[in-house]
């Protein structure tokens, strides 16, 4: 059974309202579970030549909700047009100061030069200044200190002029 016929396994048992469906073969077995956010399928592989007290390690794929129902709502795009969007360039903690009794590095209205410390992620215990690349005035921050981002998050809108 290929990875296509597993999809469309999903999407069949979704479309039914089944709450559980379990299926083995020879090779294979999948439990479709539904009912919650998200579809989850457990597809465990067990070839023939295995040992049955032996088990296969099981893969998970999840079919969730669309991917516009996940993302926050995107800003007024005609308003912020004019300015310019700073992106997180890793994954990891999103702090807005150096430690929790120093000021904040940037607050909404401040200017900021090129090469100023707007931020600090941490990823993998690993403290990383994001510094800006424009200069400008900080019209809006994107994300509460302590929160998780991803790459290439927005995080500040400047405006330029």
């Amino acid at each position: 059974m290929d990875i296509k016929e597993i999809q469309n396994l999903i999407k069949f048992v979704a479309k039914s309202g089944a709450s559980e469906v379990k299926l083995e073969m020879d090779d294979i077995k999948i439990t479709i579970k539904t009912g919650s956010e998200s579809d989850t399928t457990i597809v465990h592989q067990v070839p023939a030549t295995q040992i049955p007290q032996v088990a296969a390690a099981p893969v998970v794929v999840e079919a969730s909700a669309p991917v516009a129902a996940q993302q926050p709502a995107a800003p007024d795009a005609t308003e912020d047009s004019k300015y310019i969007t700073i992106k997180s360039p890793i994954i990891g903690t999103f702090y807005r100061k150096p430690s929790p009794d120093k000021p904040l590095f940037v607050e909404v209205g401040q200017t900021i030069a090129e090469g100023d410390v707007l931020c600090i992620i941490e990823a993998m215990k690993l403290f990383n200044e994001i510094e800006s690349e424009v200069s400008g005035k900080v019209v809006k921050i994107l994300v509460d200190d302590s929160s998780p981002v991803e790459f290439d998050q927005p995080l500040f809108l400047v405006d330029p002029s």
